[in-house]
């Protein structure tokens, strides 16, 4: 699902590797499609050596015939044949594939560059709803707060700031009778852990239990300074340049005896 749209079980991806970057390469492979009458609906190029297809096909059968007719195209390796991703999708639509970590939780890495992406890419887990816990973290003042409040506005969310110094500082300790409801909870986990009270930590706790996404900024101090145990979903990372050091983080000191402005 992106933005809200349903998708048809008949769609494919279909994504390969240049081997031999011949002349007319793409119209042999276009042609193909059209003598099988499948509908070519987005392609585009990922990365240096890849093609991407998100098609549409009218049977089985069609689908099968042209994995078979594939096997004997020297000139190219196939890299996937598969329903549709969202990872599929969003590399469709920005020409590359995410920059993921191999790490628990999975780590995705952005730069300040990318931000329409990292947009898309959380905007569309956002529309799935459920009870995500996601992070972000990233070097300061690159745009983590803002960029997670612009996913929620892509994904038609309501965003609801539990804890935030982005405009002036921010502890809730209550919710109102609507906000339980189709938002995403965004929570600055150093301005709680520094600041946050009795009440305002229940609150968070029962934060938890809803089904609708959580958002944290600095989820490792929030994590493990905080009175929460709960394993994160997914973490991003946001860079100003993709050699910056993300060290805030990894103070060892509690921020608890901190006053943090």
């Amino acid at each position: 699902m992106i933005s809200g749209r349903v998708y048809s079980e008949e769609q494919l991806y279909l994504e390969y590797v240049i081997q031999q970057n011949k002349p007319g390469l793409l119209g042999a492979v276009s042609t193909l499609l059209g003598m099988l009458e499948i509908n070519i609906l987005t392609v585009n190029g990922i990365g240096e050596d890849r093609r991407g297809f998100l098609l549409q096909y009218p049977s089985p059968e069609k689908v099968q015939a042209l994995q078979e007719a594939l096997q004997h195209v020297d000139t190219i390796e196939i890299a996937a044949f598969r329903p549709p991703t969202i990872f599929d999708r969003l590399a469709l639509r920005h020409g590359r594939r995410l920059d993921k970590a191999e790490s628990n939780p999975p780590t995705y890495r952005f730069i300040r560059e990318e931000l329409g992406l990292l947009v898309d890419f959380l905007g569309d887990t956002l529309v799935e709803g459920g009870n995500q816990l996601i992070g972000i973290r990233g070097v300061p003042r690159v745009g983590k707060t803002e960029a997670a409040i612009s996913a929620c506005v892509y994904a038609n969310k309501k965003w609801i700031l539990l804890s935030s110094t982005i405009i002036r500082q921010t502890l809730r300790t209550t919710l109102m009778l609507d906000e339980a409801e189709d938002s995403v909870f965004l929570i600055d986990g150093m301005t709680s852990t520094s600041r946050g009270n009795d009440a305002h930590w229940e609150l968070l706790n029962r934060v938890m239990e809803l089904p609708t996404p959580k958002i944290i900024e600095h989820p490792d101090v929030f994590l493990r300074d905080g009175r929460i145990k709960r394993d994160l979903d997914f973490i991003i990372e946001i860079r100003n340049q993709p050699q910056d050091e993300i060290g805030i983080d990894d103070v060892a000191v509690s921020f608890s005896a901190f006053d943090i402005s």
